[in-house]
């Protein structure tokens, strides 16, 4: 069982990850493996997200959309190495609401833990929802709730059983995306050489023609840089899958090493071939999307279908990552004493209660989809809309504080440190604020910060209202 530092409250719980849970039950498993994790970390990148959410981005901000994405990445490098410095020194299932937990309170770790399981938990319908639709596409004479059913039993089923079950599954989505997008890198590099039959080099004229670099200014690249903020988004599991392996300090290390690589390849690379290959404002693009149209662009037979091949198998793996995720995370806090306790139960390692409650609870935001669409479902929307920026605030956060308290109590646990500390910690705070303040000015964005804000601070209330009950129980005990 990992241990809180001496210097932590008393009351505060550690997390069950090489222990027992709060009912004093088996540990959860370490079935899975490095290269589990090294394609989970691969295919954590590449969503759908970056497949489906880049049009907007490249038509609010044309060829500069290579810059908001390359600005975008950076800050979530600097979010990772922070996130992968802390969870290599003390791995934990909580992840990152452990880390605040341990070095703000127990209200941090309440609230980010609670609002990262929400937004996941919305993600799975979401996620389930857009390869209903792409089925829905295949075979027009079925209905959309069909396949979400199906989705989620499935899902629900890899994730009740070993955890190696949900590695297995991540392990083959993860190399088919990554196969795709490394075809399409390679297909689109041979194009811009004017090497691939058929083609001309483009040279500068899709970059520079059509508007210029900036064609709609520093506001369109402003949008455009929201837009490639969110697409990050699920890069965090891996921390939280790296507590269930064999060699979880190892496998963060490994992960946290390459995200700058990954990042610059997938993301960056794919946005400069896209707009480099054809112009931004291409129909083609808003009408198929930007993949499609560069391989429409370059003849590629059935450029459509195999990328819808590729989006669904995107969306599959992210309702499959949130389910786990999301259980997880909910798991360690009930295992820390900050959830209904009944669900804490572990069975042949897998916390099934919460795997059962997760899938559940997306299911049922699917059904508020199809009831409720612009009331209720759209709620839960703007709810979880801002809240990734939420979680990398608190590890931020918590960066700051862990790092002098582990310089101090155990310096060898400092693995993976992050660069330039404190400085880019406060570059990457900076960063996270300027993101919120962007959103201010958008109407649309402005309403999910606001409903998050709202969320956040409900969480906070409850957390800090526990807290306060805690400490006084802690005191009266003491007496």
């Amino acid at each position: 069982m990992n241990r809180t530092p001496s210097s932590a409250p008393a009351h505060e719980q550690t997390d069950a990850v090489q222990g027992g849970g709060p009912d004093n039950g088996p540990a959860l498993s370490n079935g899975l493996k490095q290269r589990h994790l090294s394609m989970i970390a691969l295919g954590g990148v590449i969503g759908a997200g970056l497949f489906v959410g880049s049009r907007e981005g490249i038509a609010a901000a044309g060829p500069s959309i290579v810059l908001a994405y390359a600005v975008s990445g950076a800050l979530i490098m600097l979010i990772m190495r922070m996130l992968g410095e802390m969870s290599a020194a003390n791995p934990a299932s909580g992840s990152f609401s452990v880390h605040a937990e341990r070095s703000i309170g127990s209200w941090a770790g309440f609230t980010v833990g609670w609002m990262f399981t929400a937004l996941l938990c919305v993600a799975v319908a979401a996620e389930a929802l857009g390869a209903a639709d792409v089925m829905h596409q295949w075979f027009p004479g079925t209905e959309p709730w069909m396949w979400v059913l199906l989705f989620m039993v499935i899902f629900t089923g890899t994730n009740l059983a070993a955890v190696k079950n949900f590695g297995e599954f991540e392990f083959w989505f993860a190399a088919l995306k990554v196969a795709a997008i490394g075809i399409f890198l390679i297909l689109g590099l041979l194009a811009i050489f004017g090497v691939l039959p058929g083609t001309q080099a483009p040279g500068t004229t899709n970059l520079t023609g059509h508007g210029g670099f900036l064609p709609k200014g520093v506001d369109g690249l402003m949008i455009g840089l929201l837009a490639s903020v969110f697409a990050y988004g699920g890069l965090e599991t891996v921390t939280i899958a790296a507590a269930e392996s064999k060699d979880p300090v190892r496998g963060v290390a490994g992960a946290v090493r390459t995200a700058m690589w990954r990042i610059a390849l997938f993301y960056v690379g794919s946005m400069a071939v896209i707009v480099t290959v054809i112009p931004w404002s291409a129909p083609s693009i808003a009408k198929s999307g930007p993949y499609v149209a560069v391989l429409d662009y370059l003849k590629i037979p059935a450029a459509g279908q195999i990328m819808n091949v590729v989006i669904l198998v995107a969306l599959l793996s992210a309702v499959n990552a949130n389910i786990y995720g999301a259980s997880r995370m909910a798991y360690s806090l009930i295992s820390r004493g900050q959830g209904p306790a009944f669900l804490g139960k572990v069975s042949n390692g897998v916390p099934r209660r919460t795997v059962l409650m997760c899938s559940a609870f997306g299911f049922l935001a699917v059904l508020f989809s199809f009831w409720w669409p612009t009331t209720v479902f759209q709620w839960l929307l703007n709810m979880v809309g801002a809240a990734v920026l939420v979680v990398w605030g608190f590890i931020a956060a918590a960066q700051l504080r862990m790092r002098r308290q582990l310089e101090r109590e155990a310096p060898e646990k400092l693995v993976v440190k992050m660069w330039a500390f404190p400085f880019l910690t406060w570059v990457a705070l900076a960063g996270i604020v300027a993101v919120l303040l962007l959103m201010l000015r958008d109407e649309n964005q402005r309403i999910q910060l606001l409903f998050t804000g709202g969320f956040g601070v409900v969480l906070t209330v409850i957390g800090l209202i526990r807290q306060r009950a805690l400490d006084k129980g802690a005191e009266q005990a003491a007496k």
